[in-house]
């Protein structure tokens, strides 16, 4: 299909996509689940839905080769997260057409990655193509936002044979970026994971009135705020982080200095490039005493901790050690979540599938790998088929990382066209080059 039939039916696609409401909750993903199905079985693959809930399906989509072979999986969630519409420049379910862009919720995060890895299959199964070997299955899926318990987490456990896998597409990564002189596009090869924990501060209650008559818990914590708000630099470099550095031009042995070249040439990179080199600290809630007049003899500190992939929990005590020096009498420190992070190896064929496409359809340009500091869907493959190869890129030339990373769950989202068209093409080559 010519390029700008590719981007025209992608955006096509993804505006009917946005302007079914998904938010999550209460998702309400069937209509945009049976939308994809329709589309998809217009071109002739066997579709089939699987779902813990009715209302919430997920969508198992394969073109079968003909003979024996890979898996390739393009994976993506059609649930998005809430939107006020009285923030929006364009309505966040209109999917209005605006100076190049496609506005609406779900346009980045990641209706349209879900667009163009269906028009990619469409196109190619229109052509009459088929792998010479191998599977091209798509799992479009429900409830990514709030964990994949009725998702990919439930369709991992329920039906591994349904989805299974050896090389994996998510989302993650894939926003252009320059630095040293050379565009480069992230590949997002790991996530951090997740250990999340509470600092309890130790008091007794009194009348607010009387501030001496008790031991004003809350007080405590305004020292474990300030440390936290001074957390002295500290480094864990796992394999995709070095590999990171090392793509960038910088010494992975001295990433203090390669920070500091990157803060010196785009103070905006750093913003990015930092939290995947280290475990990080976020204090993101506070709860005290209920009633106003009342000195709480209890406080409680709410902290986000990220931690590399590769490393546990002994990493984000070591962390919690050099930033809050431990715990005391007064103050109580307990994990509430526990999630390690996982990763795929950085060198693969797949990685060298990605490297050859950007390489021809963007000359001079190179990839790099890159960690997720959140999480999505890969980590069930990962968890569920440890030989599965997963990494998330979704290609945007026009759109930069700068431009389109602050537009997740944030207003106003929206997406350049011309990635439409960029991304469904690269899919469409992925599966030629991958599975003949």
């Amino acid at each position: 299909m010519p390029a700008d039939e590719l981007q025209q039916e992608t955006t096509e696609l993804l505006a009917a996509l946005v302007r079914l409401n998904t938010v999550n909750p209460p998702g309400n993903e069937r209509p945009a689940i049976e939308h994809l199905q329709r589309y998809l079985e217009s071109a002739g693959l066997r579709t089939e839905l699987l779902a813990a809930d009715d209302a919430r399906p997920n969508l198992v989509a394969d073109l079968a080769g003909e003979r024996d072979g890979p898996t390739l999986c393009f994976l993506g969630h059609v649930d998005t997260v809430l939107a006020d519409a009285s923030e929006w420049t364009h309505d966040p379910w209109s999917a209005e057409l605006a100076d190049g862009y496609l506005w609406g919720r779900g346009a980045i995060d990641m209706k349209s990655q879900v667009a163009a890895e269906a028009v990619a299959a469409v196109s190619l199964a229109r052509e009459g193509w088929r792998p010479a070997r191998g599977t091209l299955r798509l799992v479009f899926v429900s409830d990514e936002e709030t964990g994949g318990e009725i998702g990919a987490d439930w369709l991992t456990a329920t039906h591994p044979d349904k989805v299974r896998c050896e090389l994996l597409i998510n989302e993650g990564a894939g926003q252009v970026f320059e630095y040293g002189g050379r565009r480069r596009y992230g590949v997002c090869c790991a996530e951090k994971g997740i250990f999340r924990f509470t600092v309890t501060a130790h008091g007794a209650a009194g009348h607010a009135a009387l501030p001496k008559t008790g031991d004003n818990a809350l007080l405590k914590l305004g020292p474990v705020l300030a440390r936290l708000a001074r957390q002295p630099d500290s480094f864990e470099l796992t394999e995709a982080p070095a590999a990171l550095l090392a793509g960038l031009g910088e010494d992975p042995s001295d990433p203090a200095a390669a920070l500091a070249r990157i803060a010196a040439e785009d103070a905006s990179l750093l913003t990015f490039v930092e939290p995947m080199l280290s475990v990080t600290l976020t204090p993101t809630m506070v709860s005290a005493s209920e009633k106003i007049n009342v000195i709480p003899s209890r406080a409680q500190l709410k902290v986000d901790c990220r931690v590399p992939p590769g490393l546990g929990e002994d990493a984000a005590r070591r962390r919690i050690d050099e930033v809050l020096g431990g715990e005391t009498e007064d103050l109580r420190i307990e994990f509430t979540e526990k999630v390690q992070g996982n990763g795929s190896a950085v060198a693969s064929p797949l990685m060298d599938a990605i490297e050859r496409w950007v390489a021809a359809n963007d000359p001079g340009a190179g990839t790099v790998p890159v960690i997720l500091p959140g999480f999505s869907d890969s980590r069930w493959f990962r968890n569920a088929f440890p030989d599965c190869v997963a990494y998330g890129f979704f290609p945007q030339r026009h759109q930069t990382l700068q431009q389109a990373a602050p537009l997740m769950h944030n207003a106003d989202e929206r997406i350049d066209v011309r990635d439409l068209g960029f991304a469904t093409r690269f899919y469409a080559d992925l599966a030629r080059d991958l599975l003949g």
